[in-house]
């Protein structure tokens, strides 16, 4: 079972993705978006800026999983995702969003790395895989 603390927290990080897909529905709710809190609440903006935000908090996530097991190994993996957006996001929002889930599918796979090795809560995958779909197909809407 996933702790309270730990699924409520990434539930809620998932409302930028998920609120930055609703504006790409609703031009009323994109427009209110915009009136009221500011464009870069809105449709791509939103997802693109907070899923880099996201990846480069994760790297430290992974980070604090490396310290458990001390390897080399897992100190460079841990901050592939940062490097990642850091090189690879900020192109324009097609390619970004691109970039974007290939590091996100990365980090999953990362994730699964460092759960092999035990380093991780038993419950961590079945919280990530969870949310990494949802990101992804959040994502995936400024491909289409």
């Amino acid at each position: 079972m996933i702790p309270r603390a730990p699924l409520f927290l990434g539930l809620a990080g998932l409302l930028p993705f998920l609120w930055g897909a609703l504006t790409l529905f609703s031009s009323d709710i994109a427009i209110w978006t915009t009136q009221n809190i500011g464009a870069r609440f809105g449709g791509p903006f939103v997802m693109l800026n907070y899923g880099t935000i996201i990846l480069a908090f994760m790297s430290g996530v992974l980070w604090g999983f490396s310290t458990r097991g001390d390897k080399t190994l897992n100190y460079v993996l841990s901050v592939l995702p940062a490097l990642w957006v850091f090189f690879m996001v900020g192109a324009g929002a097609t390619s970004s969003a691109i970039y974007l889930i290939t590091g996100f599918l990365g980090l999953l796979s990362l994730d699964w790395h460092f759960a092999q090795q035990a380093l991780t809560p038993q419950w961590w995958m079945r919280l990530r895989i969870f949310l990494t779909v949802v990101v992804i197909a959040c994502l995936s809407l400024l491909v289409i």
